[in-house]
């Protein structure tokens, strides 16, 4: 047996496409430092995923269900740092004079998905639900990598990019600060939603 493909892939898609934790730093990150400037953020943002597929593919399940508690106790501080993140975001205030700081480079992005409970459902959902018994799991853990970072590759630019064009026009202006607290209240929402929710 082995993964199927087509459906873990439409189901990968619409993860990553929609909104969560990650999609909104990286628009806001575009937002606030432009589309080329985030780019080394959007890569480790991409690659940081993998940090969680491959331990997951090769036994951390097993030991989750060893020590449920701790994973638990994972689970809301991860949330808890996700939130902090959005509170961050919600103070900034963007910039097109040239002055906007230093962007996050790419070991920022990589830290996010480690950290956001939305992918660790995703990825758990994935092994779960569409890789067939007997697999191995070399065969099932490559093939959900490489499934998920196609997506992420195509999908998570187009975030940081609708940032970038967003903030083009509220910069300056009496929206840009409603534009910040509303990308906070979207990534803590898509937290909650998978924290009691039972999304992914």
């Amino acid at each position: 047996m082995s993964v199927a493909l087509a459906s873990f892939a439409v189901f990968a898609a619409s993860q990553i496409g929609t909104p969560g934790p990650a999609n909104m730093a990286l628009m806001a990150t575009g937002a606030r430092f432009g589309f080329r400037a985030a780019l080394p953020f959007v890569a480790g943002v991409a690659l940081g995923k993998q940090l969680v597929i491959w331990p997951v593919g090769f036994g951390l399940m097993e030991l989750a269900g060893r020590m449920p508690m701790l994973f638990e106790a994972l689970k809301w501080l991860s949330a808890a740092y996700i939130v902090w993140l959005a509170w961050k975001v919600a103070n900034l205030r963007l910039s097109t004079s040239g002055e906007a700081g230093t962007p996050p480079g790419f070991a920022a992005g990589l830290v996010v998905h480690p950290l956001n409970p939305k992918a660790w459902a995703m990825i758990v959902a994935g092994f779960t639900g569409f890789v067939g018994p007997g697999t191995t799991a070399l065969a099932a853990t490559a093939t959900i990598a490489a499934v998920l970072l196609t997506c992420q590759l195509f999908l998570h630019p187009l975030w940081t990019f609708a940032g970038d064009r967003i903030a083009s026009t509220v910069a300056g202006t009496r929206a840009e600060p409603y534009l910040m607290w509303t990308l906070a209240a979207l990534t803590v929402a898509s937290v909650l939603f998978v924290l009691f929710g039972g999304g992914t």
